[in-house]
């Protein structure tokens, strides 16, 4: 015998990681606690439930929410671009490729490179369409490496790179970090070597965050957090190499900005260029650079909005307050001076009152 029917099913479910580890357990910059913090911030579609060591005693355990319910969408699998292949890796995909000549082999195992396109670059390489790729020389591959560099090519599809979102990632600082202000950039795909990648930026400005220290600056590759070798990195340089004091922050010259702001910049690509195989650091390439400038430059001048019109806001809030301090006791004066009464000194008090005002807002 069958039947539907519908019976609550509570199950627990998500990822559960266990490790075991000996070692100094220490708090910090680069301590689990802050680099878990990091991990919430750069995923804010999942909850984060961290338990450090001895918290049955101390009650320590610390739950990170997700603020979207949203699963970030699947990238898409791409063919490598000819912009960003190296000569190396072009001698042995020859080697390994099922194509029949090597015209058929830039066509079907690259993407963005037609018919038109593989007859030029074979033609500026001096090197014959119909070609096995397994029998080409060295020499001829170093030509057709050399073609493909100077050949005008489509960049390459975007969808993929998966980034956080500008939206989201100021729902996860509103969520993680006590501040006055916050804002957010995504910025649009871009290509470097023939690699597509795109920057984001967050920004949390004022509350709790310490205002004569140097900012906090997180750092982030495909939702990876980097903590070390924070000088070497592009990130840093980007940064540092923005001037800060145009959007009302103070800046020592070559150096970070110091105020109460958090900082955190994302890094998506297929392939991020790191420094060396620890991938703590973002190489220095030109393009990438030029963007996470771009991308400073715009949340910069969101804040600088933003405190030119708190100050402004404060500035009216001190007159104010001389108006209130200081016209009462002109009008004891002039009641004095004058011989007035009461009646007309409160008369004075306002006349001064509403002339100060004008004046303030003119």
């Amino acid at each position: 015998m069958k039947r539907d029917a519908v019976v609550p099913w509570d199950v627990p479910h998500g990822t559960r990681v266990e490790i075991e580890l000996e070692g100094g357990y220490r708090g910090g910059q680069h301590s689990v606690d802050a680099y878990i913090r990091q991990i919430s911030l750069a995923n804010p579609h999942a909850q984060i439930t961290y338990v450090p060591p001895r918290a049955e005693e101390h009650g320590a355990e610390h739950v990170f929410p997700r603020v979207s319910k949203e699963i970030p969408p699947e990238t898409a699998e791409i063919k490598p671009h000819p912009h960003g292949v190296e000569l190396g890796v072009l001698m042995q995909m020859l080697r390994d490729t099922k194509a029949r000549n090597i015209r058929s082999c830039l066509q079907n195992d690259f993407s963005r490179v037609s018919a038109r396109t593989a007859g030029q670059i074979l033609e500026a390489a001096g090197v014959a369409p119909t070609r096995r790729p397994s029998e080409a020389s060295q020499q001829e591959v170093e030509r057709v490496h050399k073609a493909i560099g100077a050949a005008k090519i489509m960049s390459p599809p975007t969808d993929c790179i998966a980034p956080i979102g500008g939206d989201l990632i100021e729902r996860a600082l509103r969520s993680e970090v006590s501040a006055d202000f916050y804002a957010s950039i995504s910025r649009r795909p871009t290509v470097y070597r023939g690699n597509p990648f795109l920057i984001e930026v967050g920004l949390a400005y004022g509350g709790d965050l310490p205002a004569d220290q140097t900012i906090t600056l997180y750092r982030y590759a495909n939702r990876v957090p980097l903590q070390y070798q924070q000088g070497a990195c592009a990130i840093t340089k980007a940064v540092s190499s923005t001037d800060w004091r145009s959007y009302q922050m103070q800046q020592p010259r070559g150096a970070l900005p110091v105020g109460p702001m958090l900082l955190m910049v994302h890094i998506a690509s297929v392939w991020v260029p790191f420094t060396s195989e620890s991938k703590e650091a973002i190489a220095h390439y030109p393009e990438i650079i030029k963007e996470l400038r771009l991308g400073l430059q715009e949340c910069g001048r969101k804040v600088a909005t933003y405190i030119r019109k708190r100050r402004r806001h404060e500035d009216e809030a001190k007159k104010r307050a001389y108006i209130v301090k200081y016209i009462p006791q002109v009008a004891v004066g002039l009641q004095e001076i004058l011989d007035l009464d009461d009646r007309q000194r409160d008369k004075v008090v306002n006349q001064l009152t509403s002339v100060l005002e004008r004046s303030r807002k003119m």
